[in-house]
């Protein structure tokens, strides 16, 4: 099979399925790689012997190397297109993967951790961009849905990793398994969509500042990147060492929340078309702060996870909603607000680590449920939400 097979005239069949799944796949990778990280964490943490507050430095790296690349995101994105930037981060990511398992020590692990967060933003940044472009074509809500193939990612890696680590199999050979699983199908992928690369202007702003409406929306993406960061780093550590779940059964809470955000998000573009943006993201919101007092308040498994698959729930329409707003206003806004985004995840899973550390897990989870209440507070007055 060459290279040639997903562009030639004599596929297009072929080459019009791929059109078609192309920026569904993408998401999905991205649910996958997230989610088998989050998921193997404990695994990593027992293997190096770190504490709450040195895996909370681990995270900060990944936090750092996401936020500090998003004007590299904007110039690949401006200056070759958002399909070439998915190819060139995708690649980037699916490389980082496996050097988390491989990292003998702490310093490597923030070295690499730093990387792994690079790729993965500027990744987000690109399909975001090609999902917020496609959505334009087809005159009709459907980020939500794109980013529901993330939670289908993350559903599925999370359930994935818990069979794996069950099976006591090192995270290495598991991340590797997954690189290699992903690399043909993203060049595909990205082969079959049609080239939009932009036409070279040098008056063109490629990365500014959140400004006027664009920080009411960062703001909302911020305190959401927190709420689902968090819950992903943490919920294994809390139910392991909380709830006292084995190596198996702690990726279950992040699946159940990430599996409900799956179902939310299939069905938020009807949502959004019935009702607003700004009313299901408001009431969700309000869900999510329900959830997560469930989940502080549980002695046993059952009840904790039922609490992280309800503040799945109420959470799932923030980042689709945040950036299909943001995104009618071109990439460079999409970037901007994406900045404000993922500086919630700099700051989230560290911060939480630190409160884990000095006041114990449940505190810091309760503080979650705080953010869940401000970001209903900020959605009911974001007139650009809609």
């Amino acid at each position: 099979m060459t290279t040639e097979l997903f562009t030639s005239a004599s596929h297009p069949p072929l080459r019009r399925w791929w059109r078609r799944i192309a920026i569904p796949l993408f998401f999905l990778l991205l649910g996958m790689v997230f989610a088998t990280w989050a998921a193997r964490i404990p695994a990593i943490r027992d293997h190096l012997q770190l504490d709450a507050a040195t895996l909370a430095l681990v995270l900060l790296c990944g936090g750092i190397g996401a936020v500090g690349s998003f004007p590299l995101a904007a110039w690949i994105t401006g200056h070759y297109g958002a399909r070439h930037s998915t190819l060139y981060s995708g690649l980037a990511l699916l490389v980082s993967l496996p050097l988390l398992g491989l990292a003998p020590g702490l310093w490597s692990l923030m070295a690499v951790c730093t990387c792994y967060g690079a790729a993965s933003s500027c990744f987000d940044v690109a399909i975001n961009a090609l999902g917020a472009q496609a959505e334009r074509d087809a005159g009709r809500p459907i980020m939500s849905m794109l980013h529901g193939w993330f939670c289908v990612g993350t559903f599925s890696g999370a359930l994935v990793a818990s069979g794996v680590a069950s099976l006591g199999i090192a995270p290495v050979w598991h991340f590797l398994l997954l690189s290699a699983l992903f690399v043909r199908p993203l060049y595909a992928a990205y082969q079959a969509m049609p080239d939009d690369r932009p036409e070279h202007d040098p008056e063109r702003q490629l990365f500014v500042l959140p400004h006027g409406h664009l920080v009411v929306l960062g703001v909302i993406a911020f305190c959401g990147a927190i709420v689902e960061g968090s819950v992903a780093d943490w919920s294994g550590i809390y139910m392991k060492d909380h709830i006292g779940a084995s190596d198996g059964a702690t990726p279950l809470a992040y699946a159940a929340f990430a599996g409900m955000m799956l179902v939310m998000r299939m069905i938020g573009d009807g949502l959004k078309a019935r009702y607003d943006a700004r009313r299901v993201v408001s009431v969700g919101t309000l869900v999510a702060s329900g959830g997560i007092a469930l989940a502080v308040a549980s002695a046993s498994m059952a009840p904790a996870i039922l609490g992280f698959a309800i503040a799945g729930i109420g959470v799932a329409a923030v980042f689709p909603f945040v950036f299909s707003a943001a995104g009618r206003h071109g990439s460079t806004a999409l970037a901007a607000v994406a900045t404000l985004g993922y500086s919630g995840s700099l700051i989230g899973p560290p911060v939480f680590g630190f409160l884990a550390h000095g006041w114990g897990l449940q505190a810091a989870l309760a503080l979650l449920g705080v953010l869940c209440l401000a970001m209903a507070a900020s959605s009911r007055r974001a007139q650009w939400l809609q």
